[in-house]
């Protein structure tokens, strides 16, 4: 395999953007774990930037190939659906605009798909930066990929189509355009969502330690309550699919599967949004102390407040409490 085109889709991160392409200006690729050298460009997808990222790529020279292209915006599916169309290499790299490679991280996923075959999708981590405070949410959600990364490396469970976040994640063009693509509808999930189709092409996958890179992941409090709702309602809409009634009877009937004292709370919480605003707005000004007390304490209420918000989504999209209540229990 020689040619490897680098997807970043990007939306009003102009300096973090900056940032990764630092980084893919600086990677080692060669031959020396690979049958061939390796050659990569990258393909820039700009969802309507309004914050001078189209000045900064038009006004930069980088010492790689660097293609961009913009659209109104429209989400990351579209985005990423725009680098798959425009790619010439014959292996694609999805890179996130908050996520810094490593200088060997081309050559790695190349080395792993000549070791691995053609019909494989290579899963990278998305590390912690040691230069980088997370704010307790993100925090949060660094160690729940930690412990997703530690299992899979450990053996305890193997890389699924679950595990296909696009940050860092790699796949033959032929295999994503064969699969159609990511799905517009989603705005959330829609990594996960095109990685199912792509185990239906017959695709295994595959977690590599070593295609490492540093997540530089900011967002507020609200929009990663808004995620977590997302993450809800897009779990209802892919179990809708044909043929994914048993991803419904997983994470609806996986309610019941909690525990019993996190149970108790979500019952009130998904049934009064006064109950689960007025928790949120607590949590919000006290996760902070608690953190400096007890990292186990912040971690404890977030966790709450994530299900909270991802229960409520769910409900949401089947139609309100009542509905997800029924549903749950017949599904337990």
């Amino acid at each position: 395999m020689s040619d490897v085109t680098v997807v970043v889709p990007t939306y009003n991160r102009v300096d973090r953007l900056r940032r990764v392409i630092d980084s893919l200006e600086a990677q080692a690729v060669g031959p020396s774990e690979v049958s061939n050298d390796v050659s990569f460009e990258v393909v820039v997808v700009s969802d309507g930037s309004t914050d001078g990222t189209h000045d900064y790529l038009r006004d930069t020279e980088f010492s790689v190939t660097v293609r961009w292209f913009t659209q109104e915006n429209a989400g990351p599916a579209h985005a990423r659906n725009r680098g798959i169309d425009e790619a010439r290499g014959e292996l694609v790299l999805f890179v996130d605009d908050d996520f810094v490679p490593a200088d060997d991280l081309v050559a790695t996923h190349v080395a792993a798909h000549e070791r691995l075959g053609d019909r494989v999708v290579v899963i990278g981590p998305m590390l912690d930066p040691p230069d980088f405070e997370f704010s307790p949410w993100t925090a949060w959600e660094q160690s729940m990929l930690r412990k997703q990364y530690d299992a899979m490396t450990e053996g305890l469970w193997p890389a699924t189509a679950r595990q296909f976040y696009t940050a860092n994640a790699s796949v033959r063009t032929e295999h994503l355009r064969a699969a159609g693509g990511f799905d517009p509808s989603f705005h959330r999930m829609e990594d996960i969502e095109l990685g199912y189709r792509l185990e239906e092409l017959g695709l295994e996958f595959h977690f590599e330690p070593d295609a490492r890179g540093f997540h530089y992941a900011a967002r507020s409090y609200a929009s990663w309550l808004d995620i977590a709702a997302a993450y809800g309602r897009n779990d209802i809409v892919f179990g809708r699919q044909p043929g994914r009634d048993n991803w419904l009877d997983l994470v609806v009937g996986g309610f019941w599967r909690r525990n019993p004292v996190l149970q108790i709370l979500l019952h009130g919480t998904v049934r009064s949004t006064k109950l689960a605003n007025a928790l949120a707005a607590i949590v919000e000004r006290t996760v902070e102390p608690a953190d400096r007390v007890s990292r186990r304490l912040s971690r404890g209420l977030l966790s709450c407040m994530y299900n909270t918000a991802y229960y409520r989504g769910m409900a949401a999209e089947l139609g309100g409490s009542r509905t997800f209540f029924r549903e749950s229990w017949a599904r337990r």
